[in-house]
């Protein structure tokens, strides 16, 4: 028997792996990066593997592999699935030949996302068939019976591990396979791959029936456990489940459990018997009430008397990341349990100091926005942002991002206050160059057709900083590392109609101020790009010095960019010379000349 340590991501693709996967694509996005990463790290060479341009791209490559009778996943994170949610429900009503799973990390928290939706829902809503892992061990497993299940039914299926379980570790058994033989011809036409209002009918009667005889199969499939004994049940499902039994051990009490592991189609004959067996349920869950819903659906379709409780009862939290303390709590109030401790009571933590949210030392973004902050002054102006690190600009001393929605919102947000204000204000868009190639083209296609008063700022810093520095289409490289077309973001800018779109070293301060004083007023849609790379991929081995018999105590340096590197001590800067990049923002914009680059 063969043991590995592995992350929930990396057990995702390892078990993807051991399932034959010959076709995987994604876009980056945290919590679930590290599943593709590993895949291309670790697959053979005859696995392809691509960062899709985005969630959309990668859904739609994967659906033409599938067609083709091969195995291949996609990843993405949940709001991910936002972007890639028109060919994801289309597809179930097409089908496909080969394996295709869909795993979508969700983020209860939310810890990095702008959403805490829940998979799950989505699951049901599009009619895709949902596996939700509570450990790394499960993660290696469910994606490959996810395969089977793909392949059995010619569906897309989805797996849903969130942040605890793609991040936490385990021993993983490797000797598990359920591979079986899906090697099938290349891509045959038919008429089924063309979506027509009468195929998508018949299919959705096709899809309603095979949904309940999946149901069937998931009551019957191990990972849906009801164990111990009582009258009193709890019903959990994912990373929640881990928190149950941590809770019930620490109280000693006896409860029926039920795990579900796969919440769609709802494996309603296990759920159904084991409703029978118990007075009063109570259901710990993250997010929607997803499985409480279906428990109580059950309960009405049978007749059956059984108490649910859960977030629609108020009795559980409807929002944020559980915890064993939390479901502790929940259960006490519930079933009157008497605890050792106070429920919820943590060791005090040690003071640490408090800093606000802050783009790094040295990040070349500070110096965009001081840049068009100083071009702008005194004119009334909005700033739309977008996801990534530059939203970071909102934080003051800067608080130059005011808008800040989804991906590649910035100009057409910009674009829809223009419509309302007219020339009331100047308007501004920020898009990250990883950004710009996932969503941002069409935005900028439709301000320039419909003839917006914008100035478009292009972060450059040739990485997709935010999630773990992956490639895009602009870096030349692919997800393996090797070279590639890089995309010219200058000349696709100037073929949807921007002409004369000048390149700008940010840290350049008074190019950089005069670049957006000349740019911003021209009349139309007007882009600059701002192109210096990401501190944490090219390494500086200088910093910065205050010369003391030339610092005159103003503070401007601190007040202005708001540098984690700079602080004020006695009256003078000092400069923490283990964050400090020698970017030399701060010397630039230094009234008395007291700031010099010095070295590490």
């Amino acid at each position: 028997m063969s043991n590995k340590l592995m992350m929930g991501n990396q057990a995702l693709a390892y078990g993807a792996l051991k399932a034959g996967v010959q076709v995987a694509a994604g876009y980056p996005g945290t919590p679930s990066t590290e599943v593709l990463e590993t895949l291309a790290k670790e697959a053979p060479e005859d696995v392809y593997v691509e960062w899709s341009a985005n969630e959309k791209c990668a859904v739609e490559v994967a659906a033409g592999a599938a067609y083709s009778g091969k195995r291949a996943i996609v990843t993405m994170k949940q709001v991910g699935l936002n972007a890639a949610a028109d060919p994801v429900m289309s597809l179930e009503y097409v089908g496909i030949r080969g394996g295709l799973v869909l795993v979508v990390a969700d983020d209860p928290g939310p810890i990095s996302s702008q959403t805490e939706q829940d998979t799950r829902t989505f699951g049901q809503f599009s009619k895709i068939p949902v596996f939700d892992p509570s450990t790394p061990e499960e993660c290696y497993v469910m994606i490959q019976d996810a395969f089977i299940i793909s392949e059995l039914f010619q569906t897309p299926v989805i797996v849903r591990p969130t942040t605890r379980v793609c991040h936490s570790c385990a021993d993983v058994e490797e000797d598990y396979v359920n591979f079986r033989d899906h090697e099938k011809p290349g891509f045959m036409k038919s008429p089924n791959w063309v979506i027509f209002p009468k195929l998508s009918y018949d299919n959705h009667i096709k899809i309603e029936a095979r949904n309940k005889t999946i149901s069937e199969q998931f009551s019957l499939y191990p990972m849906n456990a009801v164990f111990g004994e009582g009258k009193r049940g709890i019903v959990s499902s994912g990373v929640s489940f881990n928190y149950v039994k941590e809770a019930v051990r620490s109280c000693g009490e006896k409860f029926r459990l039920f795990k579900v592991s796969t919440p769609f189609p709802f494996p309603d004959e296990l759920a159904k018997k084991y409703l029978e067996e118990v007075d009063e349920v109570l259901v710990i869950e993250e997010l929607d009430p997803f499985i409480e819903r279906e428990l109580l659906r059950i309960c009405g379709q049978y007749h059956l008397k059984t108490v649910i409780r859960g977030k629609l009862s108020g009795d559980t939290m409807n929002a944020g990341e559980s915890s064993a303390d939390i479901v502790l709590y929940e259960m006490s109030k519930v079933f009157g349990i008497e605890t050792e401790k106070e429920p919820l009571e943590l060791p005090k933590a040690p003071e640490i100091p408090v800093r606000a949210p802050s783009l790094c030392a040295g990040c070349p973004h500070r110096a965009a926005f001081y840049a068009i902050k100083k071009a702008m002054k005194g004119q009334d102006a909005v700033f739309c942002g977008d996801i990534g690190c530059y939203t970071l600009g909102n934080a003051r001393p800067l608080n130059m991002v005011d808008t800040c929605l989804c991906m590649g919102a910035a100009s057409t947000v910009a674009q829809g206050i223009y419509r309302a204000d007219g020339d009331k204000h100047k308007y501004f868009s920020y898009i990250g160059d990883s950004t710009f190639f996932h969503t941002a083209i069409p935005s900028l296609v439709n301000a320039v057709y419909n003839q917006a008063d914008l100035t478009v700022v292009i972060l450059d810093n040739s990485t997709t900083a935010m999630t773990g520095h992956q490639p895009h289409p602009g870096t030349g490289r692919n997800a393996r590392g090797k070279e590639t077309t890089k995309l010219d973001i200058t000349k696709v800018l100037e073929g949807i109609g921007i002409p004369d779109v000048p390149t700008v070293d940010p840290l350049n301060l008074p190019k950089a101020i005069d670049t957006v004083k000349e740019v911003g007023s021209r009349p139309g849609v007007k882009a600059i790009i701002f192109k210096s790379p990401c501190i944490a991929i090219v390494k500086s081995s200088k910093t910065m010095d205050v010369l003391e018999e030339k610092c005159v105590g103003c503070g401007k340096c601190v007040r202005e960019i708001g540098c984690p590197a700079m602080r004020m001590d006695n009256g003078k800067p000092v400069i923490d010379k283990g964050l400090c990049t020698g970017c030399g923002l701060c010397a630039q914009i230094c009234p008395s000349d007291a700031l010099k680059g010095g070295e590490r």
